[in-house]
């Protein structure tokens, strides 16, 4: 339940913000990165209606039927009295699911690399960390670009604590508003390159 309304507090966005003109004048980058929260933050067959037609306009590989079952999981648990457990654990296979789909920043990364831009290459591997869902894939992409930014190392380290204020807090206002900023200020010191 954290979880969810965490991601509900970093981008509020509506469904119907995908039909909007600003979207449409958004990057692929961006406009990705919103399609994937409006999933995740609302499982719909609208919403997965609209990656598949992004994916469909940018042939990007995305496996949209594999996120069926997770759509009728959710039907399946409201209302129930373990829904939020269950809740936490669909949510933990859902961000697994989205974080399958790469950030297209990642891509940016890779040419920056081959082209021998390592401060492009860094900085394009952090916007990409930031669209990250799941635990297990921010720390394995810190510690991926640690060699080439060793400030990746510390980013790790401190995620590890955000994760078990997360692990170990409660539901409640204050728990909520402690653990938001100190996502924030993680978020803040990824996105600060320091070189």
């Amino acid at each position: 339940m954290i979880l969810l309304l965490l991601r509900i507090l970093r981008l509020r966005i509506r469904a119907n913000t995908t039909r909007s003109e600003s979207f449409k004048k958004l990057p692929p980058k961006d406009q990705l990165a919103v399609l994937k929260e409006c999933l995740l933050n609302n499982p719909s067959e609208a919403n997965l209606r609209n990656i598949a037609d992004f994916a469909n306009r940018t042939s990007l590989q995305i496996d949209v039927e594999s996120y069926r079952p997770y759509l009728k999981s959710q039907l399946a648990i409201f209302g129930r009295k373990d829904a939020i457990a269950e809740d936490n654990e669909l949510y933990a296979k859902e961000c697994e699911w989205m974080d399958a789909i790469t950030p297209l920043e990642f891509e940016d990364a890779a040419a920056s690399k081959r082209d021998g831009d390592t401060q492009k290459f860094i900085e394009h591997s952090l916007e990409g960390i930031a669209r990250l869902y799941s635990d297990e894939a921010i720390l394995e992409t810190l510690k991926g670009i640690a060699p080439d930014y060793p400030h990746a190392t510390e980013l790790a380290e401190s995620y590890k604590q955000l994760m078990q204020t997360r692990d170990e807090s409660g539901a409640d206002d204050k728990s909520l508003e402690i653990l938001r900023k100190q996502k924030e200020a993680w978020e803040n010191d990824l996105l600060n390159v320091r070189l």
